[in-house]
């Protein structure tokens, strides 16, 4: 479908790609991956022909449509519903022209093709798409001038959605998104008709979707067949190998050259010698394994506090006299590791302002030890930096009373050497911007963390090394992201930010996107299709909104046993390793060697899970049926 041949790509006279070659065929979705700065974004623009290449060729199928999600929002004071039915231009101009056509076999072609682009469908379907991504049925009907430009955004990637092209190219999708949409383009795109490419750094939507992983490695293209892990494992594997290869033929190179230098110049041997100096000739040189390591995060270790080191009674925070949340009865530990869930406009932002202290409270008590330090990070922060600063400068005007040398190493922690830490701000990428935040809110040490999206600007590899940095924090962690990959490795606790009140969630992310599946599913039941428009449009008012009332009242009864169902599964299966060791350990003859009681207890143990192990499985068999009952009638 799309070939790229020898492609050259240059901007500003760096050489982004050199010689780079690559095939996409027709329904691939391939996710594109790479250091910051390795050229992703400007490939995309290059295929949209928005750049040209500066060598090779590019050939692709005479009339693809491309569609690639632009960086800037739409404006005006047309409704977003309208804007996303005006993205699909071929239906505006049929409807525009139907309007004003007077010729009968004209406008016979035009409704013709009208029903076979779906026309009629096209509003719901624009409902279905702007819904998914976090529009109400009110917000849909509201005028875009009306939103924020990240709200803005999420409508350009509903209109582009919306006009469906043959090659869809996204750069950073969810960049804009909360959790909650974020979980809905991942089902979206899984299904997309078309062919995708999709530079991406959120590693769970990369599994998710992506078939294939294109990589820049060394100013050229390498395509792995798989999703993001097994491109990673695939990756290490080839590296070791090619490494291993590398070593073997340094060896066999030492010991030819040693063989030559020994004989070189003794008349029997000096044929075998100039034979192996062209087999030295001949030797094709193994590239060395270029290593493409990410910098390092290592945030320092606070002192301890006794827990709760936050205690909320009875509070409640907002702007003006308006409070955004209340009711706030919450405790925070020193070991605490919490995520905070829900659509954004819930106040999840506002929250953490409250922790940090930059709100105060309206109503009720935040306490907290007077040695309570804070570390606060937040995206709007990068935007306030002094461009004109260096790294050193901005931490010095921060820390005054430290040393040169200390400052150094806080910054040397965040992967800011001498010359990254003397250089301007407006220099530093939008990923050296965000580690440079990481440092300067982790200078004094602080006991409590709170990072607000703090992965946006950051590649793959960054993330994992921001991952594996937190998990070795000895402090307590609040974090609001929208990468659900950074939630299930650090977070151990979930709270819900919704309808003014921040609630503990009992159960894990995959427990929370079936709950939001299911609140879907109702609300889409109550709506009876987006606008009223779906198959049973020419029922009687009455039938459809009973037929759906029961469709919902038999989900939502499907649902709830499916959860009786996997709720069971789980059980069984941590009992049934629970019994497996306990029978390895009352198998070992060493422990009818030792203490009776310890022995007594062992088998009281084993008793007593084989009991609820066969409870389980009565349930498990129980719902089962249930289950099987349900979807047969």
């Amino acid at each position: 479908m799309l070939h790229l041949n020898e492609v050259t790509l240059r901007v500003s006279g760096h050489v982004l790609l050199e010689g780079a070659t690559a095939a996409v065929n027709d329904g691939e979705r391939i996710g594109i991956v790479g250091r910051n700065g390795a050229g992703k974004s400007t490939l995309l623009k290059a295929i949209m022909g928005e750049l040209a290449f500066d060598g090779g060729s590019m050939s692709f199928p005479r009339g693809l449509s491309m569609g690639l999600l632009r960086q800037h929002a739409p404006e005006g004071e047309d409704s977003l519903i309208d804007i996303v039915l005006a993205a699909d231009r071929e239906r505006a101009s049929l409807l525009e022209e139907a309007i004003h056509c007077k010729d009968p076999h004209r406008i016979a072609e035009i409704h013709t093709r009208l029903a076979d682009i779906d026309s009629h469908g096209a509003p719901a379907r624009a409902a279905r798409i702007l819904a998914g991504l976090g529009f109400d049925e009110a917000a849909q009907q509201r005028a875009i001038s009306e939103f924020s430009g990240g709200w803005r955004m999420r409508v350009a990637l509903a209109s582009l959605l919306f006009s469906r092209p043959d090659l869809l190219l996204l750069d950073e999708p969810s960049n804009h998104l909360d959790l909650e949409a974020t979980l809905w383009l991942e089902g979206y795109l899984k299904s997309y008709p078309g062919t995708l490419l999709m530079v991406s750094h959120d590693r769970r939507l990369l599994n998710a979707v992506a078939q294939r992983i294109l990589h820049f490695e060394g100013k050229r293209l390498v395509l792995y067949s798989g999703n993001y892990d097994t491109f990673e494992r695939t990756r290490r594997e080839r590296q070791s190998r090619q490494a291993a290869m590398q070593a073997k033929q340094i060896a066999q190179r030492r010991h030819i050259e040693s063989f030559i230098e020994r004989f070189r110049y003794k008349a029997s041997k000096a044929r075998q010698a100039q034979s192996r100096v062209k087999m030295l000739e001949r030797m094709e040189p193994i590239a060395s394994v270029v290593d493409e390591r990410t910098v390092s995060f290592d945030f320092p270790t606070p002192e301890p506090l006794s827990s709760p080191i936050i205690s909320l009674q009875g509070a409640s925070v907002g702007y003006g006299k308006k409070p955004v949340i209340s009711g706030l009865d919450l405790r925070i530990d020193m070991d605490d590791r919490i995520a905070l869930l829900g659509a954004n406009g819930n106040g999840k932002s506002t929250f953490m302002r409250l922790l940090s202290s930059r709100l105060k409270p309206m109503e009720g008590r935040l306490v907290k030890p007077p040695k309570l330090k804070v570390g606060y990070f937040a995206q709007e922060q990068a935007e306030e930096l002094d461009l004109k600063a260096t790294p050193l400068q901005l931490i010095e005007r921060l820390s005054p009373m430290s040393t040169e040398t200390k400052l150094r190493a806080q910054l040397g922690r965040f992967g800011f050497g001498q010359a990254r830490a003397d250089i301007s701000v407006s220099k530093l990428s939008g990923g050296e911007r965000a580690r440079l935040l990481f440092a300067l809110m982790t200078r004094d040490a602080p006991q409590l963390i709170l990072l607000d999206e703090p992965t946006n600007h950051l590649d793959v590899d960054s993330r994992e090394a921001l991952i594996q940095a937190l998990n070795a924090y000895d402090g307590a962690l609040v974090l609001v992201t929208h990468d659900p990959h950074l939630i299930e490795l650090v977070a151990d606790r979930l709270w819900i930010v919704n309808e003014g009140k921040v609630q503990p969630f009992d159960g894990d992310l995959d427990d929370y996107r079936q709950l939001l599946l299911e609140q879907r599913r109702l609300e889409r039941s109550k709506r009876g299709g987006a606008n009223g428009n779906d198959m049973a449009a020419e029922e009687p008012a009455r039938q459809r909104k009973t037929d759906r009332q029961d469709a919902a009242l038999g989900r939502a009864a499907v649902a709830d046993i499916k959860k009786r169902v996997r709720t069971s599964e789980q059980r069984m299966e941590k009992l049934g390793k629970a019994l497996e060791i306990l029978e390895a350990r009352l198998s070992d003859p060493e422990i009818y060697k030792g203490s009776p009681a310890k022995l007594s207890d062992l088998q009281r143990q084993h008793a007593d899970i084989k009991q609820a192990l066969e409870r389980s499985e009565i349930q498990w068999l129980e719902a089962q049926a249930l289950l099987e009952q349900e979807t047969a009638s």
